[in-house]
């Protein structure tokens, strides 16, 4: 049953129910606290009634004994005077001596004497005794010893809330009970109303819209995650409800963004499949031409065609081999199917290795290679192999790009914990509409003049082999020609 009811109407009841609780204790102190003074009130009244008697009456004759007739008028005036008090002499020892109770009321002929005894000590009120009318009851009183020839012969013992005080009482107490259970009832009722409506205000109104927010993911997901993603956060929030609102905000913000992300990442692999199957195609349906050509007029062509026409189908072999190679091997940079072998070795030893390897293409072209690099150089922890790959591409396009008699210059330093390699030419440089997508996979978009100015696959294998060592590669501002930098932490 608890379990059909909403959230609001879960803590309305639980409100209710503490409440109620509340109520009930506060009802039962408040009547416990309204005996209790008012029986205080009472003895404290009457205290002195029963010595003023003992002063005041002849309780005992010459003898000794009880003087039954003094005592009967006595307790008879006291009775009409005051109905409320019973009047009791009792022994030392507890036992009653005589009563002024009508036939068959006294139950009990022994009382407790204690209470008696407290009472005279001056005791705190209300202090309760027997009810000799009673098996179980204790009530208020007033008690004065009474003695003869100075010696302790008696007590005269004054209940001052008899049996028709107690009927009186009763029904006063019936109808004061009903009435503050009423009123209680009627509060619990008003304040639990109250309640329940401030706990939807605060609690389960915020709740609700948070819910509607997160329910409607499962209709129209990515399109509510950015819905719920525009909205403001709470820059004040300071309960546990606006705090998790705010967090759905950020958590939708960030799955917004990683859905962008895929989407343009997907996007761009769409766009480099279509360019390299582009790319490959070119070649590929040259190449078949010049073999069909050959295959088909092999005895019409002179030994000077076949040769040419042989040379460009061998070229455009190597350009798809080539460029099958790149894309194997970036496939595997991307997706984890090559590790650096870390391993500590002197790069400018490396650096000199690879210029030698273009000294052929230098001399050829009458370019002027300039090497800056300090005498002294901390080892570098990496992959000998991808940082000898790294220097070979971008010193390859470096002796491309530069026109006849021009100037490569390569510079080595250290700068904090990280070396530092840059390769610069004096070639016509980088288009700036090329820089933002120089090391982004190219774009079918794209001019393909625009693809191969970028040099093919080799600035993304470069780029990726550089992340794997935890360094970076950028293209640096320059008024002449071509500058690269990059780095690889020591």
């Amino acid at each position: 049953m608890i379990r059909r009811l909403s959230l609001s109407q879960r803590l309305t009841l639980v409100f209710t129910a503490i409440l109620l609780m509340c109520a009930v204790a506060a009802c039962s102190v408040q009547l416990y606290s309204t005996s209790q003074y008012g029986s205080a009130m009472v003895q404290r009244l009457s205290a002195g009634l029963a010595q003023q008697i003992v002063n005041s009456e002849q309780l005992f004759d010459k003898e000794g004994k009880v003087n039954r007739p003094a005592l009967q008028t006595l307790f008879s005036r006291l009775m009409t005077l005051n109905p409320s008090v019973e009047l009791y002499l009792v022994s030392p020892e507890g036992d009653l001596l005589a009563d002024a109770a009508p036939e068959g009321h006294v139950k009990r002929q022994k009382i407790d004497i204690a209470p008696l005894q407290t009472f005279l000590g001056g005791a705190a009120w209300p202090i309760f005794g027997d009810d000799p009318r009673s098996l179980e009851k204790q009530k208020v009183f007033s008690v004065a010893p009474v003695r003869l020839n100075g010696e302790l012969h008696c007590y005269l013992y004054i209940i001052l809330q008899g049996e028709d005080l107690n009927a009186l009482s009763d029904s006063a107490w019936q109808k004061a009970l009903w009435s503050t259970v009423l009123w209680s009832l009627l509060l619990v009722a008003l304040f639990g109303t109250l309640a329940g409506v401030m706990v939807w205000y605060c609690v389960t109104r915020p709740v609700k819209q948070l819910t509607a927010d997160v329910r409607g993911l499962d209709q129209d997901s990515i399109s509510a995650i950015k819905q719920l993603a525009q909205q403001t956060p709470d820059a004040e929030a300071a309960n546990e409800v606006a705090i998790l609102h705010n967090t759905f905000i950020e958590l939708a913000r960030k799955i917004a963004s990683q859905w962008d992300e895929l989407s343009d990442s997907d996007r761009q692999r769409r766009e480099f499949i279509a360019n390299i199957s582009h790319d490959l195609r070119t070649p590929l349906t040259s190449l078949l031409g010049y073999l069909e050509t050959l295959s088909m007029k092999a005895d019409t062509l002179s030994p000077e065609d076949n040769r040419q026409y042989l040379a460009i189908a061998l070229r455009q072999g190597h350009k798809v081999r080539h460029l099958s190679q790149q894309l194997f091997e970036l496939a595997k940079l991307e997706h984890g199917g090559i590790k650096p072998q870390l391993e500590r070795f002197a790069i400018g030893e490396l650096i000199q290795d690879v210029a030698q390897k273009f000294d052929l293409a230098i001399e050829t072209r009458k370019l002027k290679l300039q090497v800056e690099m300090p005498r002294l150089l901390p080892l570098v922890n990496a992959d000998v192999s991808m940082i000898e790959r790294v220097v070979t591409n971008l010193l390859d396009n470096a002796v491309r790009h530069t026109p006849q008699g021009g100037t490569i210059q390569l510079r080595v330093w250290q700068e904090n914990a990280q070396l530092q390699v840059e390769v610069a030419d004096s070639g016509p440089g980088v288009e700036q509409e090329l820089r933002e997508q120089l090391f982004q996979r190219p774009s079918a978009l794209s001019a393909r003049s625009a693809r191969e100015d970028r040099g093919g696959l080799g600035l993304l294998i470069v780029r990726r082999m550089l992340e794997l060592h935890g360094g970076g590669i950028r293209l640096m501002d320059v008024t002449a020609g071509a500058c690269f930098r990059f780095f690889v932490p020591l």
